[in-house]
Parts: structure tokens; sequence; C-alpha cells
């Protein structure tokens, strides 16, 4: 009989006064069926009731640590440096998994040796919890995809440690767009990409980047531009096409609250 090695996954929460939503992040990490697994959790210092959730817990946690950082970037950095899994995946506060199965699902039939990247789907979730989306379901994975947006946002992202030994950790100057900016480091001769048809994780719309999407896309732009990823004349007219339909959104939105 053949013995499969499972491979392991190191799954990462950054978190900065998180006390409404840090429990059930943890929860759905810490209830996982899928055995091969160390949890971290990197707390900013928090001054309301979140180190006192993760103290609950700290049994089934593997590191943790709450500590003044340089922000999110900052946080995963810390986070990685401590990890040991196969893969590695970033959950933030308010996060998590969709079922206890949801690892399982994804590392069923992954080759350690050779799947660099492994991409599940997610559901974004407003403040009450309800789907606001569900992301894409794909038959295959095309890296041109990525000159428009994050086509896989990094709470359904397991990514194999030696992208982060070949291309380094987070950059601390990006504010929201730190995993796609990995990414795009290896756009020109890019990994293999394992789809996997399976809503794993939900992605809370009150993050970071809420109500700040011209920030962000601005930070997109500036990400693309600094990896060379294309033409500078493409990267222009692409970044144009965004920004005109984020105005025409922005207009509809308007009208449609008048």
């Amino acid at each position: 009989m053949i013995n499969v090695v499972r491979p392991t996954v190191s799954v990462i929460t950054a978190v900065f006064n998180g006390e409404s939503h840090i429990e059930e992040t943890i929860l759905s990490v810490i209830n996982q069926t899928y055995r091969n697994i160390e949890y971290i959790i990197i707390d900013g210092g928090s001054t309301d009731g979140t180190v006192e959730i993760i103290k609950k817990y700290e049994k089934k946690i593997k590191y943790w640590i709450s500590e003044k950082d340089k922000g999110i970037s900052d946080a995963f950095n810390k986070g990685i440096l401590q990890s040991t899994g196969d893969y590695i995946n970033f959950q933030g506060d308010g996060d998590g998994f969709c079922s206890n199965d949801s690892i399982a699902e994804v590392m069923n039939g992954v080759d350690c040796q050779k799947d660099m990247l492994v991409s599940a789907r997610i559901k974004r979730i407003d403040e009450r919890g309800c789907i606001i989306y569900l992301s894409q379901r794909m038959s295959k994975f095309k890296k041109t995809s990525l000159l428009f947006r994050m086509s896989m946002p990094h709470q359904g992202l397991f990514t194999h440690r030696s992208l982060f030994e070949k291309y380094g950790r987070f950059d601390v100057e990006n504010t929201f767009c730190m995993d796609y900016e990995h990414l795009l480091r290896a756009y020109k001769s890019f990994p293999r990409v394992i789809l996997k048809d399976v809503v794993v994780a939900k992605w809370r719309s009150d993050g970071i980047g809420n109500n700040r999407e011209l920030e962000v896309l601005k930070e997109y732009n500036k990400i693309k531009v600094k990896n060379k990823i294309a033409n500078p004349l493409v990267l222009q007219i692409i970044n144009n096409w965004i920004l005109l339909k984020y105005g025409i959104k922005k207009a509809l939105g308007f009208l449609h609250a008048k």
C-alpha cells in the first residue's frame, strides 16, 4: 500500500483590533479536518480584546505574537518567517474558511513537487456576512488576467513556499496589493497553477481597502509598471480603461443614490 504524503499548509492571519471577527477566523482554521496544518497569527499590538481571544485558543496555534508592525505586508512577512509548510495561505481578520473540509478539498490530489500555486474560489461578503459575489469559475488560468485584476485572491490561494524563497517576501511599501505584486514578480516565467472549483474561503468587504478603491487601483498600476509586465503604452491603455470603468461605476452609483 502506497502512503500518500499530504502537503503541509501554513495558514497566516494578520490582525489589529479585530475582536469583532477574529474568533470566527480562528475557529475556521483550527476546526479544519485536514491534519497537516500549522496556524500562525501576527497581531499588530491590538488594544481591544483581540489578544485575549487569541490566548483562548493558543494551544491550537503554532505561533502568535502581538507587537507593533509596519502594516499587513510586514505582518504577513513575520508569519512567513515562522512558517514551515509546503504551502502558505493568508486569511485576514474577518476572513476564513467556508467549511471544516475546505483545505482537505483544496489539497486533494495536489503534488507539492510540481504545483506551485493552488487557487480555489472565494466568496466576497459584506459586514453582515451576506454574499456580494462569488469569484469566477475558471477552466484554465491565464496569466494575462493579471494585467487587469488580482484574479487569484489570497484567501483562496495556496502559494508554494519555494516562490517566497525565489522571489522574496512582500514589499512593505504596498498597502493594499502586496499579494498581487508578489505574483507579478514571476509574471514572465509564471509558475504552474492548479485551479480548484471549490469555494474555499470568505473575504470580508470591510478590510483596509474598503471605500478606498481609487487608491487600490493606483497601487495596482504602480505595481504593474514597476514589474514591467507589459509595454508601458499597453499598461497605460489598460489603466485608462480601468479608471474609466471606475468613473462610470461611481457615476451610476451617484445617480442611483439620487
